[in-house]
């Protein structure tokens, strides 16, 4: 049996429990995929968007129901080696990509405050006019369930905020147009398991300006958060499940306040009713 099709029979079978499941599930229950819709997939090289291309692509041969995807890669000026092994899994998992260029890591190199913040923003925008080139309906990111629960703590921590990241959203620039994370329900240390099971090599952050530099673990954020809540499972194994369920069950009757549609309430408005 060709290579491609072993990486495909494992997501099928033996991660049918830990990827596949999980990634229907998130499809059903959050009602990301309907028929005929016309999605962008966004393969950025890492592992996690190439195994929701993988698994789109199983959607559309085993699903109930017919739908369209492309399957993109922007090159945002990657250096050589990295834009190779990227092509190279793109041919290994037999994806049909189109790879197009943009100039952002040029636009950004001199930027000295928040280049990141900017060089994301810029990618963003990139990714939501070619997919409406395309005629797409849906853009999807392979954001994965490790991202929501750390993502809702540094909220909480470093924005003063509960805030999460949602499956699914609308886009407010490009009406039409909606950002969807099918593998919303899918744990990172699976999809590292995947990998490596099928001795998988794939790039990290290929961006250029922090090539060759050796950053240190607290110097990241989201690197702290992994961190505490592999701490954490430590004496509870379920930590991880539980903040996931929590941000799903929140009481409003035990809250001091909360925002909708940027209108602020308190526990105050109906204390006395």
């Amino acid at each position: 049996m060709e290579e491609y099709k072993e990486i495909e029979r494992s997501i099928i079978k033996k991660y049918r429990k830990e990827i596949w499941s999980r990634f229907v599930k998130a499809v059903s229950e959050y009602e990301l995929i309907k028929e005929n819709d016309k999605i962008m997939v966004c393969i950025s090289g890492g592992k996690d968007s190439y195994l929701l291309a993988k698994c789109i692509e199983e959607l559309i041969k085993h699903g109930k129901f017919p739908f369209e995807a492309h399957y993109v890669i922007m090159n945002p000026g990657y250096n050589k080696e990295n834009m190779d092994l990227i092509l190279e899994n793109a041919k290994r998992l037999n994806i049909n990509i189109e790879v197009f260029e943009s100039n952002i890591f040029d636009v950004v190199k001199d930027v000295e405050k928040s280049p990141c913040y900017l060089c994301a923003r810029m990618r963003r925008g990139c990714l939501y006019n070619r997919a409406k080139e395309l005629g797409c309906n849906k853009i999807a990111l392979g954001h994965h369930f490790n991202d929501v629960i750390e993502t809702t703590l540094l909220s909480m921590f470093y924005g003063s905020e509960v805030k999460t990241m949602m499956p699914k959203l609308h886009s407010d620039n490009f009406p039409g147009l909606e950002l969807i994370r099918p593998l919303y329900l899918v744990k990172e240390e699976d999809i590292i398991s995947w990998s490596k099971s099928n001795n998988l090599k794939f790039i990290n952050c290929a961006c250029r300006f922090t090539e060759g530099v050796s950053k240190k673990e607290e110097d990241s954020k989201r690197i702290e958060m992994k961190n505490l809540i592999k701490n954490m499972k430590k004496n509870n194994p379920n930590v991880d499940d539980n903040l996931f369920k929590s941000i799903d069950n929140v009481n409003l009757n035990c809250i001091l306040g909360y925002t909708k549609n940027k209108e602020k309430h308190s526990f105050l408005d109906e204390y006395e009713r």
